[in-house]
């Protein structure tokens, strides 16, 4: 089929009313299908269930070190469970402190108190009249929504294939002291699927920051979470600390990580990799906020993985359920939207989520549409700052929790509703 915007008026006309009478079609089956969110499916959660044995009432439940695991101390975690952590973030263990569940509360724990504290003895963010984050878009909604939360301007960064557009970010960073930090998920990114190139990491290490408490907020969500087991069909990511180190840059980033999506998303373990002075900083409040964070979870992770060996071999489990998923959804859009001009569409090789953008002005449309048929995606806008897309074309696609029955049927209605919102938009175009 050509491309929507060569066929005549009587064409798409047409055209619109055979997919009318397909969507009503859809319709009428009075689904309720949710692809709003990247939750893992059921058949994920399973391959974990083995966690529930690791420890039982006859375990012994002493770390390496002779702490028993359900008493209070060990403020920044079991040795095991920071060699594990940190051989996952590809850190060494004493530059790792371990936190609890959520990579997210830690996120938003640490911007907290560069409010109320500030950052290494720096002013409290609080008592400054500006200050800003830098949110490459399309990106993490909850991410913006932490910095907005605050009140803290978000300025949208545009993302290019090989990541943040670095040449903003570095004129921003270098001469505006009110920038205190940026947002990244570097590795199979949210929601574009994309690794930060190493030319990308590489100037992010060598930032000049105008303001001294600037931070690089580096997400590492999807680390290890590949969908295909190959190396050569795997992205590889620049690991940053080192090379900010190398920089004589130590103290700028701050790298956040967690097993969400790797055993339980409700019952993992999150971990922060920062500098010493960093670490020690963060220390102090710790001493305030919590004795320790839940060390028998931590020995249960690493009780039931072991190692990276055994992590990657659970992980290729995650793969096998999702690379068909995915693939059906890139299969769908290839097969009913390729040539027709009316969107395009990321093709990531690992992560949670695909991209899709629309022709302009038409993705809440879309959303609407689909949500008509009873498909739920993700807000239309949400991946920009204050959910306000400036094209209003990006669409986040997670392929994750469906069935493979349910994702065939949300493909479908996902298409017809682009198609005919598309059709609309080109009509009007022509009047």
């Amino acid at each position: 089929m050509k491309a929507y915007r060569e066929m005549s008026r009587d064409e798409l006309l047409q055209e619109k009313r055979v997919l009318e009478a397909q969507f009503e079609e859809v319709k009428a089956k009075d689904l309720k299908l949710d692809m709003s969110r990247g939750k893992p499916a059921q058949a994920q959660l399973d391959i974990a269930n083995g966690m529930m044995d690791a420890l039982n009432s006859e375990s012994d439940l002493k770390c390496e070190s002779g702490i028993d695991c359900r008493n209070y101390g060990v403020l920044t975690g079991i040795p095991e469970a920071k060699k594990l952590l940190g051989d996952m973030s590809e850190v060494p263990a004493d530059n790792m402190i371990i936190y609890g569940n959520s990579s997210l509360n830690l996120m938003f724990d640490t911007v907290s108190r560069s409010m109320t504290h500030g950052v290494l003895g720096s002013t409290p963010w609080c008592k400054l009249d500006k200050v800003k984050f830098l949110c490459p878009s399309p990106g993490y909604d909850r991410h913006f929504a932490i910095t907005e939360y605050f009140g803290i301007e978000n300025v949208i960064i545009p993302m290019l294939p090989t990541g943040p557009d670095m040449d903003m970010v570095e004129e921003l960073v270098s001469t505006d002291p009110s920038v205190k930090g940026i947002w990244c998920v570097p590795k199979y990114s949210n929601p574009l699927g994309i690794t930060f190139s190493d030319e990308t990491v590489l100037r992010f290490a060598h930032l000049k920051p105008a303001a001294e408490d600037f931070r690089i907020y580096w997400d590492n969500a999807y680390s290890i979470h590949h969908l295909y087991d190959e190396p050569e069909n795997q992205d590889f990511l620049l690991e940053i600390l080192g090379e900010c180190v190398k920089a004589g840059n130590p103290d700028i980033v701050y790298k956040f990580i967690s097993t969400s999506k790797v055993s339980f998303p409700g019952s993992g373990v999150a971990a922060i990799t920062a500098s010493k002075r960093n670490l020690q900083d963060l220390e102090k409040s710790m001493t305030i906020q919590t004795i320790g964070h839940d060390k028998v979870n931590q020995l249960r992770h690493v009780r039931f993985f072991k190692d990276m060996d055994g992590m990657h071999a659970h992980m290729r489990k995650h793969a096998a359920i999702l690379r068909p998923k995915f693939e059906a959804v890139l299969d769908g859009l290839e097969k009913n939207l390729g040539g027709l001009e009316i969107g395009q569409w990321t093709k990531p090789r690992g992560g949670y989520f695909i991209s899709f953008d629309s022709l302009e002005g038409c993705a809440k449309k879309i959303v609407a549409k689909a949500k008509e048929a009873g498909l739920i995606m993700t807000k239309a806008g949400a991946t920009f700052p204050y959910g306000k897309d400036p094209k209003d074309s990006n669409i986040r696609i997670a392929p994750s929790y469906p069935t493979p029955e349910e994702l065939a049927i949300a493909t479908e209605i996902f298409v017809l509703s682009v198609k005919l919102v598309s059709i609309d938009k080109i009509l009007e175009e022509k009047e």
